[in-house]
């Protein structure tokens, strides 16, 4: 029907819903089986916090559980409880270590805390004695982690003696750039530091850490971005299998009968005969308003521009080159996948994969598989 100047179709009332996010729990066992062989000398343990990059802690971590996965790092308190409920068995390290009062939290969940200061280590002493814990240096990041000076400090005043320490950790700084500098630099001061913790086991790399040799490895390495199909390097072709599909509902198709703009502010240009697509995502979503007039979909296989800004709950695509048969309200499009790699996208966006994948809001519609 005609409406002003367009000519347009609206999908069915049961079409408009939220987009959908797909979950290849298959893909993400194989990639952890990747980063497993290539630091077959050690134990490959698993980054599950912000709910498992936003994929979801429940399916993530109990895959990676039949996958033989028995160390698990989270961030928080609060997310190593939820796992804890999930994994009765399992290794749950938390990164931000004991703060003052939350020993007994910790010690009920039978979590590992991640001791990044002397007060940490005080705390910890004083609650949880002889209980399981790591320690991270500080070897470059200057984010948590003990330094120089307070390692031997803590080494004279004898406040490493009785903790029963199960790792020694750091943090690379620039292991996605696998030539930087500080990657081999942080290793050796690393190694320097270990002069008062013999016998300890280490844990170094993360996703690019443990792609970049044994050097960088350490004892227990802790998969993370490339679990969940990031490219853990900056340049170059991601060596991970994707694992996140967004699609986002067709909600309506018009062809412009003259030359108008789209969006709020006008910025893209439609010219007499296109074709667009308006589909229900949007930055409440998670979809980055930066991607308007940057981003991309896949519709029918072939790609296609999104034009104007993205809105709420909304972004508009030109499908002028989309066969009018291969595309009607109702249908999906692929804005993130197997077509829309993860990398590229957030190349797009100005962003990092880690920022897409964890700023997906609630309102997809989670799908797991197989």
């Amino acid at each position: 029907m005609a409406y002003g100047s367009l000519n347009f179709v609206v999908a069915n009332t049961h079409a408009l819903s939220s987009g959908v996010m797909s979950i290849d729990l298959d893909a993400l066992a194989r990639n952890y089986r990747a980063l497993r062989e290539a630091a077959a000398q050690s134990a490959c343990g698993a980054v599950v916090k912000a709910n498992a990059y936003g994929l979801g802690i429940g399916p993530v971590a109990r895959r990676l559980w039949d996958e033989e996965c028995r160390h698990f790092f989270v961030a928080s308190m609060q997310e190593g409880t939820e796992l804890r409920s999930l994994l009765p068995e399992a290794q749950i390290f938390v990164f931000e270590g004991v703060l003052e009062g939350g020993a007994v939290s910790l010690i009920e969940a039978e979590l590992i805390p991640v001791l990044n200061s002397i007060e940490q280590i005080g705390h910890w002493q004083a609650s949880g004695a002889g209980r399981p814990a790591a320690i991270h240096l500080d070897t470059g990041m200057l984010r948590l982690g003990m330094t120089d000076e307070e390692v031997h400090e803590a080494g004279r005043t004898g406040l490493l003696e009785g903790l029963d320490t199960k790792y020694v950790l750091t943090h690379l700084a620039c292991a996605d750039e696998p030539t930087h500098p500080l990657n081999a630099q942080q290793v050796r001061d690393f190694a320097r530091l270990l002069d008062l913790f013999l016998g300890v086991r280490t844990s170094i790399g993360g996703s690019a850490g443990i792609l970049l040799g044994p050097e960088f490895q350490g004892d227990l390495v802790r998969a993370g971005i490339a679990l969940y199909g990031g490219n853990p390097f900056i340049d170059g072709e991601s060596p991970m299998e994707p694992v996140v599909t967004l699609q986002g509902i067709v909600l309506q198709l018009r062809t412009v009968t003259r030359q108008q703009t789209v969006g709020y502010g006008a910025t893209h240009t439609v010219r007499s005969g296109g074709r667009l697509a308006t589909v229900g995502v949007g930055y409440a979503d998670g979809y980055p308003r930066t991607l308007g007039n940057r981003g991309v979909a896949c519709v029918a296989g072939t790609e296609v521009p999104v034009v104007g800004r993205v809105s709420m709950d909304m972004i508009t695509l030109d499908v002028s080159g989309v066969a009018p048969a291969d595309i009607r309200p109702g249908d999906t499009v692929e804005l993130l996948g197997r077509n829309v790699l993860l990398d590229d996208l957030a190349r797009a966006a100005g962003t990092i994969g880690y920022d897409i994948l964890t700023g997906l809001g609630p309102r997809w519609q989670r799908r797991y598989f197989p």
